[in-house]
């Protein structure tokens, strides 16, 4: 199951008009952003093939422990060397490099910090130093170049 969280939000000022909201900590900026409407289908699709390669390709900070097995001794038992990248995650590291390369410097990092890292659009406009609402204008022009990349209808 998803967590939910519920909070309550003041309506006005003086506090006279409350109400509860849930919110969904495990939807997505691009999820959050479809669901009402504001992307439409093809663009959610480019947007979901540009954030799977980039988990494929296990191209973010890694935030737990490593399990990869100790070195070897020489002329000891040990656990066998580590395996090298598997090919999927060299493929998928340059269909993500690929992807960011055809979107063009400015609209790349609008991509990677919605889609990628999970940011959402007013922090990203404020991380980008845009004005408040460029975010959806542009989010929706680089996923539109994503959706023309991926060759989707």
């Amino acid at each position: 199951m998803q967590d939910r969280v519920e909070r309550v939000l003041d309506i006005d000022a003086k506090g006279r008009a409350r109400r509860q909201v849930t919110m969904n900590l495990a939807e997505s900026p691009l999820q959050w952003l479809r669901a009402r409407g504001h992307v439409d289908a093809r663009q959610f699709e480019a947007g979901e093939r540009l954030r799977g390669d980039y988990e494929m390709a296990a191209i973010g900070p890694r935030v737990t422990m490593r399990w990869d097995p100790a070195p070897r001794a020489p002329g000891r038992r040990s656990a066998p060397e580590p395996m090298d990248p598997t090919l999927a995650q060299i493929a998928a590291k340059r269909r993500f490099d690929a992807a960011i390369g055809i979107a063009g410097r400015g609209l790349a990092d609008i991509l990677w910090r919605v889609v990628c890292a999970g940011e959402g659009l007013s922090d990203a406009e404020r991380a980008l130093g845009w004005p408040s609402r460029a975010g959806k204008l542009v989010l929706c022009l680089a996923l539109d170049r994503l959706a023309d990349h991926y060759g989707l209808p």
